[in-house]
């Protein structure tokens, strides 16, 4: 019934916009739209791939306060969040590890990237984005390992030459306390161009909403806090239960990118970025309670950093390519996870920093009807760990078991690639190609005090040859049809083979080097047509098989199905190729001209997912029934939005056994259905000045999305004031 009803939601929008007048102004023509997800521009209309495009203009109408509440308001990712420093995006029912993040062409995607819930899409600064480029399914032969879910890939701004501008702005919100203040330049002359830019964000403890669903009315309530006081850590009664004490942080970015055009042939781009946040409190866990007392005094995420420096070279027309880009990157990761039982004066601190040094040089030649797109990359990962306890009354330190192993930790990849696009007829366009890569990955254990592994060190190459082949048919103008074919894979990380980590209250996830890579291969059928100048409508099914499908599971160490671990007897559990899953849905979207001056947008999505076994187990990071609908208002100096977003239920039986989908933080029944009431505005006072005010969640309710540990936002007061010269 719920599935109707959001159905129904769907198509109101579509019938009225269909029994509307003409109008002058147009939905976005599909063959005007331009993409890069082949690695340089390519039409929307061209490629049979489900793509979705945020554009600078968009971003700073929509005004999120991180990039994942960004991905989020396009109502085709669904966002987990584990606290309000977090924000994990997932695509087609992949999530963290199986989603390949990308920044300037660079990838984020580390060895220590893992299955579960990640947070780094927030160490990236929305606010000096060009635009973001969602790719959904499979794109292992253009992108590589990780892809399989599909890629997130941000293009920050670039130097403008010849051009003189200064921009910033001021943002504050009401339930999340938040203070943001930005700033960038552009210093442009005829070869040289800078570019720099700084943000910086405080948010309190995040408010949720106030009203509850009868059947729950206590759910999401935080009812207690933790407080050191003299040599003993109390807990103390919460005076509002709404507000989410331990969910505050701060954050700050930089970026500098400097631009040489040498030739009209030849441009070289220097692009420094980093990002550094404060502690980031683990709000789930410090809402968990063990014999009626909290577990923890103490859980944190320490200051996560990202730095990148990055040297991009763009060339055109030579004899072997008519465009290429060539990157040299290095970044530097790091982050810490720093907790300390409830009355417990031992603070575990554990440390994890990873380089990465990364080349890309992608090609593209057109020959007549025919596009060549070829490449290589090369991918190098360090990664050490180290972990100690300390006595926070004596300040004594000892060794600690690491979250990785304490010794040497690489993982290295060597890739190449070649993607044809055919025009074979006016209406009808092939796609196909093909990648092979070798990973190397190598980890050492030194100490095994803690845990006495059969082992001491794991090893593992693994090579794959992936592809894919597609066509679109565009039987009339504004009618376009795509078939897609791809496979992907996935090749284990240190993060999956040799992790040691208490997933959920009374389970430890432990190495196993018998891991092998996980293989993907899918199949989606879109269509997309135009009616007039007023309506686009895009509808995209898709199947996705896995094989050798890595999930958690039960294990055994040294023969034993339990360990004892901070001090609680724990289930053994660890990664784990299991035979064959299996993953289907579909994803609706329309946008129609009401009038000249009003724009109905809708999305729609639905994914369903099971192992295959005997009893069709639900697979984790499913996320239930999601979507948005919205009715947008412009004139020449005026933008308001009132739009609504909402999830169906995810009930108790379609919870993955695995404890990935955080059931601990769910009601008895799952997790309930909500939907939210949400108007946002846009008010140029003149070319050098915008006003914008916003009213998120108008009528307060309680909600969370689906896997997380931490409630939304209640009513949220928004006020933005932009300026630029």
């Amino acid at each position: 019934m719920k599935k109707f009803i959001y159905l129904l939601f769907f198509f109101l929008g579509f019938a009225e916009g269909f029994s509307q007048n003409d109008s002058t102004k147009k939905v976005l023509d599909l063959e005007d739209i331009v993409i890069s997800a082949n690695k340089f521009e390519l039409r929307k209309k061209e490629t049979p791939n489900q793509i979705e495009l945020i554009s600078a203009k968009q971003i700073a109408f929509q005004n999120s306060p991180n990039t994942a509440n960004l991905l989020e308001q396009t109502g085709n990712v669904f966002v987990q969040k584990s606290q309000a420093g977090g924000g994990s995006p997932v695509l087609r029912g992949f999530e963290a590890s199986r989603v390949l993040l990308v920044m300037d062409g660079v990838r984020m995607n580390n060895a220590i990237f893992r299955a579960g819930h990640l947070q780094n899409v927030l160490r990236i600064d929305q606010s000096m984005l060009e635009r973001a480029e969602v790719v959904f399914g499979p794109s292992s032969v253009i992108y590589g390992s990780d892809a399989l879910g599909g890629v997130v890939h941000f293009r920050t701004k670039s130097p403008e030459f010849d051009v003189k501008n200064f921009r910033s702005y001021l943002r504050y919100s009401t339930a999340i306390g938040e203070k943001t203040g930005h700033v960038d330049f552009n210093i442009g002359k005829k070869r040289f161009a800078f570019l720099t830019s700084f943000t910086f964000s405080d948010f309190g403890d995040v408010v949720q909403g106030t009203n509850r669903l009868d059947a729950y009315p206590d759910f999401g309530k935080r009812p207690f806090y933790v407080e050191r006081q003299g040599n003993a850590d109390v807990s103390l009664t919460n005076s509002n239960v709404n507000k989410q004490v331990g969910s505050a942080y701060s954050q700050y970015d930089f970026l500098q990118k400097i631009s040489f055009q040498q030739t009209d042939n030849i441009k070289h781009t220097l692009n420094f970025q980093f990002s550094n946040s404060s502690d980031v409190p683990r709000y789930d866990r410090l809402t968990e309670l063990r014999n009626g007392l909290p577990r923890f005094a103490e859980w944190y995420y320490g200051p996560e950093k990202r730095l990148m420096v990055a040297y991009h070279l763009d060339l055109k027309n030579s004899l072997i390519y008519d465009r290429a880009s060539i990157t040299f990157a290095f970044q530097d990761i790091e982050e810490s996870r720093v907790s300390r039982n409830f009355n417990n004066v031992n603070r575990k601190s554990q440390l994890e920093k990873v380089n990465l040094f990364s080349l890309n040089a992608d090609f593209q030649k057109v020959i007549k009807e025919q596009t060549l797109t070829y490449g290589l990359e090369v991918v190098g990962n360090d990664v050490r760990s180290k972990a100690h306890f300390t006595n926070i009354s004596t300040n004594e330190e000892r060794k600690a078991d690491t979250r990785y192993p304490d010794g040497k930790n690489t993982m290295n990849t060597w890739a190449i690639y070649v993607a044809d696009q055919l025009k074979v007829a006016n209406t009808l366009i092939l796609h196909g190609g093909l990648r092979y890569a070798f990973t190397d990955l190598s980890a050492e254990f030194i100490e095994k005090s803690f845990f006495p592994f059969p082992f001491s060190q794991i090893q593992q190459k693994n090579s794959s040859l992936t592809g894919n082949v597609g066509l679109v048919y565009t039987p009339f103008a504004k009618t376009k049809l795509g078939l897609l074919g791809s496979s992907g894979f996935r090749s284990p990380n240190i993060d999956d083979l040799a992790k040691v980590f208490d997933s959920v209250p009374g389970s430890l996830i432990v190495p196993n080097p018998n891991i092998k890579p996980e293989y993907s291969y899918n199949g989606e059928w879109s269509l997309n047509q135009q009616i007039g100048n007023k309506i686009k409508f895009e509808g995209v099914y898709f199947v996705t098989s896995m094989k050798n499908a890595i999930v958690i599971d039960a294990f055994t160490l040294n023969g034993e199905r339990t360990v004892l671990y901070n001090g609680q007897s724990s289930k053994v559990l660890a990664a784990q190729n299991k035979a064959k899953a299996f993953i289907y849905g579909w994803n609706l979207n329309l946008k129609a001209d009401l009038s000249k001056q009003f724009l109905l947008s809708s999305a729609l999505n639905y994914t369903k997912g099971s192992i295959n076994d005997a009893a069709n187990t639900p697979l984790d990071h499913i996320p239930p029934l999601f979507g948005r609908t919205a009715i947008k208002f412009q004139n020449k100096a005026i933008q308001v939005e009132v739009f609504s977003i909402y999830n169906g239920w995810k009930k108790l039986a379609d919870y993955s056994p695995s404890g990935e989908d955080n059931l601990i933080y769910a009601t008895k029944d799952g997790m309930p259905s909500w939907w939210t009431l949400n108007l946002r505005s846009d008010y140029q006072v003149n070319k050098n000045f915008t006003v914008q005010f916003a009213c998120e969640n108008i009528l307060d309710k309680n909600y969370r999305n689906f896997a997380s540990g931490i409630s939304s936002p209640g009513r949220n007061f928004m006020i933005t004031l932009r300026g630029g010269i």
